[in-house]
């Protein structure tokens, strides 16, 4: 297998410049954290390879041909920079556990705030944009420590129960999906979800969700048309 030259396929670059944009517009938005945390997509050929951000570049700087592929292991296949030994210690268990081509994870802000809570997640009932996610979120409730090896990575995908969210206790956030833009159009809207209900909190009132009758109905219905998420994608393709 011809790693190199797979890396320079159009298809491939395709990927890159999408996984780049995603790590530039995550920052723009303020959910990045210095050097850490990490996006990752599987290639389409279902080889075990990924394409990730390398190691040392701060999120808003990432070009697609910043972007390198790995194994399962985290090993450099292709690509000009070096990879975090760590970066695929969560990725590939989520990858191969919960079978999910992407896979986004962050520490930002609001959404890492409600994993400090005894709830430690969203509630799906609150505001317009978390009931997208209702029926879609699940939660790891232990916090081990920094993920250093592969068996960790596993733990966690096996306790997000099949989700496409998980809020990871003491920790951060995975967002998952089938679609690069699809899944940064979740990470976006949940930490806007996640803004509101911490905002609201800390106001001392009283909050009033809705009906899960109701969050279930507005999920159908956000996922039934996914066409605002590339649209919100591609114009952030031409404005970063």
């Amino acid at each position: 297998m011809n790693h190199e030259q797979d890396f320079h396929t159009e298809p491939v670059r395709r990927l890159r410049a999408d996984l780049a944009l995603a790590l530039r517009a995550a920052a723009h938005f303020g959910l990045s954290e210095g050097v850490c945390n990490h996006f990752s997509v599987e290639l389409p050929d279902a080889s075990g390879r990924f394409l990730l951000n390398p190691r040392g570049l701060l999120w808003q700087e990432v070009q697609a041909e910043d972007i390198v592929m790995v194994d399962t292991q985290g090993r450099a296949l292709a690509g000009r920079h070096p990879v975090e030994s760590t970066a695929m210690h969560i990725h590939a268990g989520v990858h191969r556990v919960a079978r999910q081509a992407v896979v986004l994870h962050t520490h930002m802000p609001y959404a890492t705030a409600l994993t400090l809570t005894r709830e430690r997640a969203l509630d799906t009932t609150l505001s317009q944009n978390a009931m997208r996610f209702h029926g879609r979120v699940g939660s790891d409730p232990v916090y081990n420590g920094l993920a250093l090896d592969h068996a960790e990575g596993e733990r966690i995908a096996r306790a997000m129960g099949g989700a496409d969210v998980a809020f990871l206790a003491n920790h951060g956030v995975i967002v998952c999906g089938a679609r690069i833009d699809h899944a940064f159009d979740d990470l976006y809207y949940l930490e806007r979800a996640c803004m509101a209900q911490v905002l609201a909190a800390s106001s001392g009132l009283a909050l009033a969700p809705s009906t899960p009758e109701m969050a279930a109905r507005v999920a159908e219905q956000t996922l039934g048309e996914r066409l605002q998420s590339e649209l919100f994608f591609e114009a952030l393709r031409r404005s970063l």
